[in-house]
């Protein structure tokens, strides 16, 4: 019986969207970290039971604009600090030297 060889993410990732630093990669890698932030901020907008519209009234946006941000379109660093500002979510990164850092 032949030996079945298993393969890592990163080897899949690598054989069929191309290797780190690459730009078919970096593209796919922006996507998909715009997909995750944006299935977060869902995930938080409806554990504080909060609708989409309801959202988009806090920070001033119609409800389309959400529920693209949720999609993980249209993505800026002053977009989500709004989102999570408005539902109360803090953010913290630890940086370096410069050891934990709260952005707002």
């Amino acid at each position: 019986m032949e030996a079945k060889k298993f393969y890592t993410l990163e080897e899949i990732e690598d054989k069929y969207i191309g290797e780190k630093g690459t730009p078919k990669r970096d593209a796919y890698e922006e996507e998909l970290n715009s997909f995750l932030i944006g299935e977060a901020i869902k995930q938080a907008r409806q554990s504080k039971n909060l609708t989409q519209e309801e959202l988009g009234n806090l920070i001033g946006v119609q409800r389309a604009q959400i529920s693209r941000i949720e999609n993980g379109k249209n993505l800026t660093f002053s977009t989500i600090a709004r989102v999570f500002k408005a539902m109360g979510i803090s953010a913290k990164l630890e940086i370096g030297s410069m050891g934990k850092v709260a952005l707002w």
